[in-house]
């Protein structure tokens, strides 16, 4: 099993970085301030507010936030600001011996899914699809900080991972199939195949969103997946959104799952509010769920923190 890093604690100091993208310094000051509202204290990191085009910085600036949050004993957790573009860039810059000796949470979407899938591979450390500092920010739906914080400040397990009243998971393919958790943003994903940092399917629970692509480029980047070997390596795979994703070619969402991802023959499970939705599970990287779509059940097997000895 990966390491699980230590538990949330009311209080507790939060890393701010920027990871990909840059973000306008009210947005983040706006989640700076929601996360003290919470009770939390928080650190911002030296190029939090970087503006170099459409990069936070230069990519070893990034990557020496990022470590700076691990190498400060007193913070808890690290969050990015956002996602964007760039993630890629820093992991070539990054310590994931010394990671793996002082795990932290980590969270975040959207191109941080690829530093999440990394910390998972490189360092054995589960990692949580879910909140970015932009989603602390006010009139956001309580399900997503339930989410967030049932992941991140509670032990709890086994635990569902349900979708908000109303919203139903679709189980699409029977089969009950349990191992790690890996994915996220699917866009993000396409960029790492071919190179070290390319993410492991193997006997992996595979889960994939995406959001503003034409259904003919999500088609593209799931048959790359295939090509690639990721999909026949999988035991099962979950379906997230596709916002704001137009049709092409009088071609949706829906039908791309019905004739493309079904015909692969893994238990499969579609619907999962995540990610760029406006509803957010909190999905952990690493973790050991079960996705049992006889019974259209998605579970948690294992705490994803852990407390103090």
């Amino acid at each position: 099993m990966a390491t699980k890093p230590p538990i949330l604690q009311p209080g507790d100091t939060v890393g701010v970085v920027t990871m990909g993208s840059p973000l306008y310094p009210d947005v983040i000051n706006q989640g700076i301030q929601g996360l003290q509202n919470m009770g939390f204290k928080v650190v911002v990191g030296q190029n939090a507010y970087a503006e170099t085009g459409f990069l936070a910085g230069t990519d070893q600036q990034r990557a020496s936030d990022l470590m700076a949050m691990f190498y400060n004993d007193n913070i808890k957790m690290i969050i990015s600001s956002r996602g964007g573009v760039g993630v890629a860039g820093i992991l070539p810059h990054l310590d994931f011996d010394y990671i793996r000796s002082h795990p932290k949470i980590v969270s975040g979407y959207s191109d941080v899914t690829i530093l999440l899938n990394c910390l998972y591979q490189f360092a054995d450390l589960i990692a949580f699809n879910s909140l970015l500092l932009f989603d602390f920010t006010p009139n956001k739906p309580g399900y997503n900080y339930d989410q967030f914080f049932t992941a991140t400040s509670t032990t709890t397990a086994p635990r569902p991972i349900e979708n908000p009243p109303g919203i139903p998971l679709v189980s699409r393919v029977p089969g009950n199939v349990t191992g790690p958790l890996v994915g996220g943003n699917l866009t993000s994903f396409i960029g790492t195949l071919g190179t070290q940092f390319e993410i492991d399917t193997t006997n992996k629970i595979l889960f994939l969103e995406e959001t503003h692509a034409p259904i003919n480029t999500v088609y593209r980047y799931i048959n790359h997946l295939k090509l690639a070997g990721k999909i026949d390596d999988c035991s099962g795979i979950l379906i997230g959104e596709c916002t704001n994703c137009p049709t092409a070619y009088q071609t949706s969402y829906e039908d791309l799952i019905t004739n493309v991802i079904v015909p692969f023959g893994k238990p499969l499970m579609t619907n999962i509010t995540s990610a760029h939705g406006y509803y957010k599970a909190a999905m952990p990287i690493g973790a050991t769920v079960n996705l049992d779509t006889v019974n259209n059940k998605l579970t948690v097997m294992e705490p994803t923190v852990s407390t103090p000895s």
